[in-house]
Order: structure tokens, then sequence, then C-alpha cells
């Protein structure tokens, strides 16, 4: 029976939601949606959507680190935004992370996320050693 490895960083505002932040099943690793919180808890770029997408995917990135990967291993991300008018800002920020043509992406525009001023919240999949 394989073994699941829960990853939960040691972010105080992480703490309050009572879950992982990634979760390792065997060579699959899936991370929670992730917002513009920094580590210590301050939404970063209010009103800046590159900015909120660049933190988005430093925290995937560290959630993936934890789980022995890294961005490269990703397979799928879901990105939920706050304005699709903005979706350019979020793929360029993305590009910077992800190498186009190596991924599936799904985009849903939604009313609000947790917090009124986050503008953006992805979610991903990533395949470990493959």
């Amino acid at each position: 029976m394989e073994q699941r490895k829960l990853i939960v960083p040691d972010w105080p505002w992480a703490n309050k939601f009572g879950i992982a932040q990634g979760v390792r099943a065997g060579n699959t690793v899936y991370v929670a949606g992730q917002v513009a919180y920094e580590p210590g808890g301050k939404i970063a770029g209010k009103g800046d959507m590159a900015a909120q997408a660049r933190q988005v995917f430093e925290n995937i990135r560290s959630i993936l680190e934890a789980a022995g990967g890294n961005t490269d291993d990703i397979v799928k991300v879901t990105a939920f935004l706050t304005d699709f008018n903005r979706i350019d800002e979020y793929v360029a920020v993305r590009r910077e992370f992800l190498k186009p043509g190596t991924y599936a992406s799904t985009g849903v525009e939604v009313s609000r996320l947790v917090h009124p001023d986050l503008m953006i919240e992805v979610e991903a999949i990533a395949e470990l050693d493959w």
C-alpha cells in the first residue's frame, strides 16, 4: 500500500485552514489551491494580477520542492480568476514558471476568493520521477 506524504509548510496563515497544502501519493503530488499569501500571511500585490500570480507560483514551487519535485513536474493546473479580462497577465507569469506545452490547463472565472483582495487561485498536479 502506498503511503501518503502530507506537505504542510510552516506558513501561519495556512494553519488556520487545517489542511495540507500538498499531498504526495506515490509519485503524484496534489497541490491545494494557492493564493497570493506570502509565507507570513500578507497578501502580495493588492490589485496587481501579475504580482499575485507570481506569489501563487512561488507557493506552488515551495510545496513541490518539499514533496521532492519542482515546477517542471507539473502536469495540470487549474486557475480561478476573479477577472478573466486579466488572464493575459496570469498567462505571462505562468510562462515564467512553466514551460509552455508541457501541461494541461483550465481557467475558471469566479466571483470571489477567500479574501476580497485576492484575484487568483491555482491548483496543481505534478507527476514526479516520470
